[in-house]
């Protein structure tokens, strides 16, 4: 049971991360975005999404840097075991508790605004739930041994079995006296990357780097966009304003330009 935990399931995991990726790029590129909600509701988004976002990257990167960083290079850099613990935990503490205010404060915006509830689909709600259970169990684990408690070395234990893992030398043995609560957050975790090529999720491995640049996006309405074409229209002196690519699709063959366009 210790090695299907703690080396079949991470490498399940991780295969399956890396194989959805592809899959879902390969068959459902129009499909990898977060599919944004704002237009249904914005008061909630507006203050529940930045904190959840702001928190949850400060989350990724504490994790990173106490799971991967080597407790003796953080101490060959100056920084002692005390100092670091005591920044871990209140940092950790604070970033995970705007992580859990954001989360709810979308799930409240879902669930109680119709519009935005009409819009959920199953492959959400499956998606909310892998992804609220490693974030209480990290919340908990953080309040029950790190707050409460006198704090627990994860990085003697959870830390080195991560990096065994990511090396292709896994120590399962490392996880053996790991307390409950960091072991489901552990497995909901890895859970959580192997569902997330199949969810909206995927667009966090995403890299803004063109959004900067890119053109706005101009949204007009009917009225507005029929005003346009025909001033346009007017100075080509053209009966149709339209660029040829957007011309209507006409079932007849008789039918011509003369013919008053009904858009969709």
């Amino acid at each position: 049971m210790n090695t299907l935990l703690w080396v079949g399931l991470p490498y399940a995991c991780l295969g399956a991360f890396i194989v959805g990726l592809i899959w879902r790029w390969r068959s459902d590129q129009f499909g990898w975005t977060s599919r944004s909600s704002q237009w249904h509701e914005n008061a909630i988004l507006r203050w529940a999404s930045p904190l959840f976002h702001i928190g949850i990257i400060f989350v990724f990167f504490g994790h990173v840097a106490g799971m991967l960083v080597p407790a003796s290079w953080t101490q060959a850099a100056g920084v002692s075991e005390h100092a670091y613990h005591l920044g871990a935990t209140v940092g950790g503490a604070l970033a995970g508790l705007a992580v859990l205010i954001g989360l709810v404060g979308l799930l409240i915006r879902r669930f109680v605004t119709k519009t935005v509830r009409l819009a959920t689909t199953r492959g959400d709600l499956v998606m909310y739930v892998f992804l609220a259970v490693p974030i209480v169990c990290g919340c908990a684990a953080t309040f029950l041994h790190q707050v409460l408690d006198e704090g627990y070395d994860y990085r003697a234990t959870v830390g080195p079995w991560i990096r065994s893992i990511l090396s292709f030398t896994p120590r399962p043995e490392l996880m053996a006296d790991v307390p409950l609560a960091f072991k489901i957050h552990v497995v909901a975790g890895l859970l959580l990357f192997a569902v997330l090529p199949a969810t909206r999720l995927v667009h966090i491995v995403s890299a803004p780097i063109t959004y900067p640049t890119r053109p706005a996006i101009v949204y007009r309405s009917r009225e507005a966009a029929s005003a346009s074409h025909d001033g346009l229209a007017a100075s080509r002196g053209n009966a149709r304003g339209y660029h040829k690519a957007w011309r209507p699709v006409r079932k007849q063959s008789h039918q011509s330009d003369s013919v008053p366009y009904q858009g969709a």
